[in-house]
């Protein structure tokens, strides 16, 4: 794979999902994604564990090719480690409907939903107070509310891939001077307590 070359998407299946489903695991790998290499006493630190339940959890996103340790840096003793390049999906829907599948797919959501949601809470609760006017100005907060069918929201999410593909892929593994780990979200979901509206009757000839 060339320098520039952005890595294949990796698609989960239930064997690597089992392997993922700990919120332990889950907050590593995403810690690993936003800020960088870590040593496992760094990860520590940072999530508030033991170096020893860092290292154990490292070494099994580590079997199954979620973390990888980085050449050249470090010592036996104090092993640096980053994540797999590319990105990860899950797509719920391929992996069998049984409860014990359902149940491993809704640990895994809903921690990097907790994960994500609370790097959006931070950012508004102290963004104002630490941040530079310039990043402030060019941060984006929205939300809209639609009534689609099951057509039309999936064109929207076809439309948010290919402008991910586009505008988005491009900056993966790059740190250009200046740069900052930023999170960028899109949630596209049906109101689960919403009613569809009533199908028109059709008229007679």
């Amino acid at each position: 794979m060339s320098e520039n070359e952005i890595p294949a998407d990796r698609q989960l299946d239930m064997e690597s999902l089992k392997a993922l489903a700990h919120p332990l695991r889950v907050q590593i790998l995403d810690t690993l994604s936003t800020y960088g290499q870590f040593t496992a006493s760094g990860l520590a630190e940072r999530l508030g564990e033991s170096s020893g339940a860092t290292s154990y959890h490292l070494r099994q996103l580590e079997k199954h090719g979620f973390v990888r340790e980085v050449e050249g840096r470090g010592t036996g003793r104090e092993r640096w480690w980053e994540r797999m390049p590319g990105a990860i999906n899950l797509n719920a829907s391929e992996l069998g409907d049984t409860p014990a599948n359902r149940a491993v797919t809704k640990t895994v959501l809903r921690q990097w939903e907790r994960n994500r949601s609370g790097l959006l809470n931070d950012f508004q609760e102290r963004g104002y107070d630490v941040l530079p006017k310039e990043w402030l100005g060019v941060s984006e907060i929205s939300t809209i509310n639609l009534r689609v069918t099951v057509e039309q929201l999936g064109e929207i999410a076809k439309h948010w891939e290919a402008f991910m593909e586009k505008h988005l892929n491009p900056y993966r593994g790059q740190d250009a001077p200046g740069a900052r780990p930023v999170q960028i979200h899109f949630n596209a979901f049906p109101v689960i307590d919403g009613e569809s509206t009533p199908k028109s009757p059709e008229k007679e000839a």
